[in-house]
């Protein structure tokens, strides 16, 4: 199964269309799947008096309303128009988040293959049901949620319209200390809906997205920047395009890794058998005829003879001829 991999631009392009399309390339030549924006008119998802998120005034180290810093942050639906025709030409999937009704309409207008709903929608009840009314496959990050909230939040796009439901878990904290990450949650949303799964992580490193895929993830979201000290609220939670580039190769190393279940020799461990595994031999001069005694043989790296897995069918036998020390056994 092949892990698919979303570079999360979010808002890392500071509402500049060249910077969103920088990230479109660091995206490609990293390798993912798609690249990803979020999509929204500030008007319709907060009120001028909504105070920051504490991570965003320390991320940004500037105290101002969540509709400030969304507006400076915002592009335009002509900007996304572009981004996707752009992506079209360098070849990579385009994907954005849709944070209000207005967006949705327009995103869907754009032919996107499934819709990606953020963590802040879990409980947004007529919101999911407006998003499943579409009939596009979900993909649901499920941070600040508890596996009650997720329950309701999936029969409600399943009933609503959508096809079908795929599960991020997410710890929503920028950057997301290790030890609240607390991955197992994935495994159990995999049990509790037996669906597809899959992690968006908000941690410093590729350390936890690639155990998630070897976990079973089968989605990877992680979010990208072209600089880390650039001004902005995710910029200090996300991988800079070298950092993007390991980590898919990383993922695609567990993958070709995990291969597929059977214990089996490989193509190179069966000629290493050859050489490697033991076979017996003669520990001391024998002579035609004798009974075969353990305390006669002994299992050596030879190359050629019998195995030792045949041991206790060796012991008893007769000797056929006389064997010298490290002569292989045979029997026939």
């Amino acid at each position: 199964m092949r892990t698919y991999i979303i570079a999360e631009a979010g808002v890392n392009h500071n509402g500049k269309l060249d910077l969103a399309l920088k990230l479109c390339d660091a995206a490609k030549e990293a390798g993912v799947d798609a690249v990803k924006f979020q999509t929204w008119k500030t008007e319709n998802i907060v009120t001028a008096q909504a105070r920051q998120a504490a991570y965003q005034t320390e991320n940004t180290g500037v105290e101002e309303s969540q509709f400030d810093m969304l507006k400076k942050l915002e592009l335009s639906y002509d900007h996304f128009r572009y981004i996707q025709g752009y992506c079209k030409k360098i070849g990579i999937e385009f994907l954005s988040t849709p944070d209000e009704e207005e967006s949705l309409a327009f995103l869907m207008s754009l032919g996107l293959p499934f819709i990606k709903v953020g963590s802040g929608e879990v409980t947004n009840i007529p919101y999911l049901r407006k998003i499943a009314s579409y009939g596009k496959p979900v993909i649901l990050s499920t941070g600040m949620s508890t596996l009650a909230q997720v329950a309701t939040a999936y029969d409600t796009l399943l009933e609503t319209g959508a096809p079908k439901v795929s599960l991020l878990h997410c710890t929503t904290n920028y950057p997301c200390p290790y030890d609240e990450v607390n991955l197992r949650a994935m495994l159990t949303l995999k049990e509790a809906f037996k669906c597809q799964v899959g992690y968006s992580d908000h941690t410093m490193g590729t350390e936890i997205p690639v155990a998630a895929v070897a976990m079973g993830a089968e989605i990877i979201e992680k979010h990208f920047t072209l600089d880390r000290t650039m001004e902005g609220p995710d910029h200090k939670a996300s991988l800079e395009p070298a950092e993007l580039k390991l980590m898919v190769e990383e993922i695609r190393h567990i993958e070709a890794g995990l291969g597929d279940g059977i214990k089996r020799p490989n193509k190179s461990e069966a000629e290493n058998a050859k050489v490697v595994q033991k076979s017996i031999l003669a520990k001391r001069p024998i002579k035609q005829g004798e009974t075969l005694t353990e305390d006669m043989l002994v299992a050596k790296r030879a190359g050629k003879g019998i195995s030792a897995k045949y041991w206790d069918m060796v012991v008893g036998a007769y000797a056929i001829k006389d064997f010298e020390i490290d002569e292989p056994i045979v029997l026939w």
